[in-house]
């Protein structure tokens, strides 16, 4: 049984457009009552399919010119709840995610320049205890971002 059904989607790609979009703008785009589309907001987020309305920041645009994709090969995998959390104490590591292969995590990190991206490798995320090895890829420019909507 699929979770959402085609309201859900059709209320999904109207918060994808605009994410301040105000219920009862949705419902007489959608011809459904402000009720409907409250609920089932609510019960998207309920269920951990919608987990927030954010603002999709630039980091461009606010100085952080540089960016990286790093994987971090540890020394030991089970070693990886006590990493993860330090990282998330480096604002400027954004995301990140479990991988396979020669790297047990992935990374994205910004950065305003060169030597702030320097400073961060090396001073900070290569000296995380547990962490064997980094290896980062440059980013030259987002092509396209989105979020999967049915």
């Amino acid at each position: 049984m699929n979770p959402i059904d085609e309201f859900d989607l059709q209320i999904l790609k109207q918060l994808e457009k605009d994410g301040r979009m105000a219920y009862s703008a949705i419902a007489l785009t959608l011809g459904v009552s402000n009720t409907m589309v409250h609920q089932r907001i609510s019960r998207l987020m309920e269920n951990g399919i919608l987990t927030g309305i954010k603002p999709a920041i630039n980091e461009k645009k606010i100085g952080y010119d540089w960016g990286a994709f790093t994987g971090i090969a540890l020394e030991k995998d089970h070693d990886s709840s006590q990493i993860i959390e330090t990282l998330k104490n480096i604002p400027e590591v954004t995301e990140c995610y479990y991988i396979t292969g020669v790297y047990t995590l992935y990374i994205k990190i910004v950065a305003k320049n060169h030597e702030h991206m320097r400073q961060l490798l090396s001073e900070k995320i290569d000296n995380i205890p547990g962490i064997a090895k980094t290896d980062s890829i440059i980013e030259l420019g987002c092509a396209f971002k989105r979020n999967i909507i049915g």
